[in-house]
């Protein structure tokens, strides 16, 4: 079995670059790859990322996604399930975990003052 992530030693992560809107996100939504990589057409593979909101950003329908999600808040604020204008949900602050089976609903999103996520996507092999 080939790994899907290489052998990463610590390393410093420039905070400042490389950041990236993710397909289908809104703008104030951006993700930075750690490691590894998903092939959603093929359902396999597995990526560490940090996905940063910005104050205000939120997301307008419910996820729905065929690999696992673990999801670690690291610092900030988050809602869950708020509505389409980003209205209501719960709300979760920092450090705060999440771990999602494939097919489970979530969201929508929303960060009054901004959050730091490390999410890790993995499809089962």
């Amino acid at each position: 079995m080939a790994l899907s992530k290489p052998h990463l030693e610590f390393q410093p992560i420039d905070m400042t670059s490389g950041w990236e809107v993710p397909p289908g996100y809104p703008d104030g939504i951006e993700q930075k790859i750690l490691a590894g990589a998903l092939d959603e057409e093929k359902k396999s593979g597995s990526r560490t990322r940090l996905l940063r909101l910005r104050p205000g950003a939120f997301t307008t329908a419910p996820f729905v996604h065929d690999y696992s999600e673990e999801v670690y808040l690291i610092s900030g604020d988050l809602t869950v399930g708020s509505d389409a204008k980003g209205k209501g949900g719960e709300n979760f602050l920092a450090p705060t975990y999440a771990c999602r089976p494939p097919g489970a609903p979530h969201g929508p999103f929303k960060s009054e003052g901004g959050c730091l996520l490390l999410e890790i996507h993995t499809y089962a092999d």
